[in-house]
C-alpha cells in the first residue's frame, strides 16, 4: 500500500489526516450535495468508492485550515480503498458488529445531521433529494462498513505500543530545521458542579408528560406530539419511534418498561438519566421490542443552580485556605467524568494536559484569558456537553511559551505520533497481503497515486 514518503514523520506531529475526516463524511454528505458529478472510482471486491466520497473527505479536510494537496487526497483515497478492503476481509473472516450497534450509531449520526445543519426534516429531504427513510438507510449501510473498519483496524493494531527507545529513535529522524513549530500551550483544570433538579421542577416535567399523555388517549398523533415536545433530537424525523432493539441496548429504567408494557400501552411517566419519558411499546417479538417515546429534561430553577454555585464556593475555599491540592479535590467532587480521572485537566486528542491555546475551548480561553497563572477562578456558569446547567471553577496551572517541538515539553504528542506510525506500518503489512485475497481496480485517472504500488 503507497505511504506518502515526503513529510510522512510531520504528518503524524502537525496533521492528524485521515482520523475523524472519514466518519464525518456521511454526516457531510447528508448535508452537501450535488457539487461534484458521482461516478465509481475503485472497486474492492463487492464494494466500491464513490468520487464523491473522495471530494467530500478532501473537503472536510480543507476545511480544518489545509493547503491544497494531491499527497493529501491521495491518502484519503488510500484510506477509504484501505476501509473497504477491510470490510471485504470481514466478511471472508466472519467479523461483524452488531445491528444494535450499526442503529445507535446511525440514530447518533442523524441527530447530528439535523442538529447541526439547520434544516427541518422536509429542508433536508428537498437538499437531498430524497426520504429521510432513504436517507438513513443509506447513512445506515455507510455507518456499518466504517464501524466495520474500525474493528478490523483494532484487531490489526492489537497489541502495538510503543517504547521510549522507539519515541526518541521517531523523533531523531526529524530533520532539526523541519521540527513543528507549537503555539503557547495552557495546563487548565476544572471542577465541576452541575445543578440539581429540585423536587418541584421534577413534577412540572412530569405534570407536562400526563398532559401530553392524556393527548395522546383522546386521540391525537404520538409521533406528532414527540416531534414537537419531545427533548430527544431524533424524534425530529422519527416521531419517537425507536425501531427494534434487543436487550441491554436502551439503559434499564427505559428497557424495564418496554418489558412490562402491553403491545400498544403507554407507559406512565418515568425516570431515567436523560430525563422523564412516556413510552408506548408498538411490538415485541423475543428478546426483542420496538417502542416510541417523548423525553421532558426536568430543568433546574435559578435557585438551584445558584446552590451548585455556593456549593462550588465553598470547595474553592477549602482549596485555598487549607493548601488542598486542585487535582485531589477534582477527582472526588467535579461532575465533569471526561475530565474528573485526570484531576480536572482538559486534555488534547493524545492525552497530554497541554493544550494549544488555539484548540483550547473559546469560552475557557476568554476565562483563563483575564486570570494569572495559578489562580483558581469563581464558580463561572455553563452548559455541559450534553446540555445540562453548571458551574464550574478553572485552575489556571501553567502557561508555556511558543516553541519548537522536543521531548521534554511534548513527549505525549511525540509518543502518540510514534504509535500513529508504527501502526501506520502494521497496516501497510496488513494491506500488502490482504489485497492477493480480494479484487481490487482503481480508475486510471488516479494512478499517480500509486495505490497498489
Amino acid at each position: 500500500m503507497r505511504m506518502l514518503q515526503k513529510d510522512r514523520i510531520l504528518r503524524y506531529l502537525t496533521n492528524n489526516l485521515i482520523i475523524g475526516l472519514l466518519f464525518l463524511a456521511p454526516a457531510i454528505q447528508a448535508q452537501d450535495t450535488g457539487f461534484v458529478v458521482d461516478k465509481i472510482i475503485a472497486k474492492v471486491d463487492n464494494y466500491i468508492v464513490l468520487k464523491s466520497e473522495l471530494e467530500l473527505a478532501y473537503q472536510a479536510y480543507l476545511a480544518e485550515g489545509n493547503p491544497n494537496s494531491d499527497d493529501a487526497r491521495c491518502e484519503l483515497f488510500n484510506r477509504l480503498i484501505l476501509n473497504k478492503l477491510m470490510v471485504a476481509k470481514a466478511e471472508i473472516d466472519s467479523v461483524i458488529v452488531t445491528d444494535v450497534e450499526v442503529d445507535g450509531n446511525t440514530e447518533q449520526r442523524m441527530a447530528m445531521i439535523l442538529q447541526n445543519s439547520g434544516n427541518s426534516p422536509e429542508q433536508l429531504e428537498r437538499a437531498y433529494g430524497k426520504s429521510l427513510d432513504q436517507i438513513k438507510l443509506e447513512l445506515r449501510e455507510q455507518v456499518r462498513e466504517q464501524l466495520i473498519a474500525r474493528e478490523m483496524t483494532s484487531r490489526i493494531t492489537k497489541g502495538i505500543t510503543v517504547t521510549p527507545a522507539e519515541i526518541k529513535k521517531f523523533y531523531n529522524k526529524i530533520p532539526e530545521d523541519s521540527l513543528p513549530f507549537y503555539s503557547s500551550d495552557v495546563e487548565v483544570a476544572q471542577i465541576v458542579r452541575v445543578a440539581k433538579v429540585s423536587a418541584a421542577q421534577e413534577q412540572e416535567a412530569i405534570k407536562k408528560l400526563h398532559e401530553i399523555r392524556d393527548r395522546i388517549l383522546q386521540g391525537e398523533n404520538f409521533n406528532q406530539l414527540a416531534a414537537k415536545y419531545s427533548e430527544d433530537p431524533s424524534a425530529q424525523y422519527n416521531g419517537g419511534e425507536m425501531g427494534y432493539v434487543g436487550r441491554g441496548a436502551m439503559v434499564p429504567q427505559f428497557e424495564a418498561q418496554a418489558f412490562k408494557l402491553k403491545i400498544g400501552d403507554i407507559s406512565q411517566p418515568f425516570k431515567s438519566p436523560f430525563g422523564f419519558h412516556i413510552m408506548q411499546l408498538l411490538d415485541r417479538r423475543g428478546n426483542e421490542y420496538n417502542s416510541r417515546h417523548i423525553l421532558i429534561s426536568a430543568v433546574p430553577s435559578e435557585a438551584d443552580i445558584q446552590k451548585a454555585a455556593h456549593d462550588l464556593d465553598s470547595v474553592r475555599s477549602r482549596i485555598i485556605n487549607e493548601k488542598l491540592k486542585f487535582e485531589q479535590v477534582a477527582k472526588e467532587y467535579s461532575d465533569d467524568g471526561n475530565t474528573k480521572g485526570m484531576g480536572g485537566f482538559f486534555t488534547d486528542d493524545d492525552g497530554s494536559t497541554k493544550i494549544s491555546m488555539r484548540d483550547i475551548d473559546p469560552v475557557v480561553y476568554l476565562n483563563i484569558d483575564t486570570m494569572k497563572v495559578g489562580n483558581i477562578s469563581r464558580p463561572l456558569r455553563y452548559r455541559t456537553d450534553d446540555g445540562k446547567d453548571a458551574v464550574r471553577i478553572l485552575y489556571f496551572k501553567r502557561k508555556l511559551p511558543p516553541h519548537v517541538a522536543n521531548l521534554t515539553d511534548d513527549w505525549n504528542r511525540i509518543q502518540s505520533a510514534a504509535l500513529a506510525e508504527k501502526k501506520d506500518k502494521a497496516l501497510d503489512r496488513w494491506f500488502i497481503k490482504a489485497r492477493q485475497d480480494v479484487f481490487i481496480n482503481i480508475d486510471p485517472a488516479y494512478n499517480y497515486c500509486k495505490i497498489l504500488e
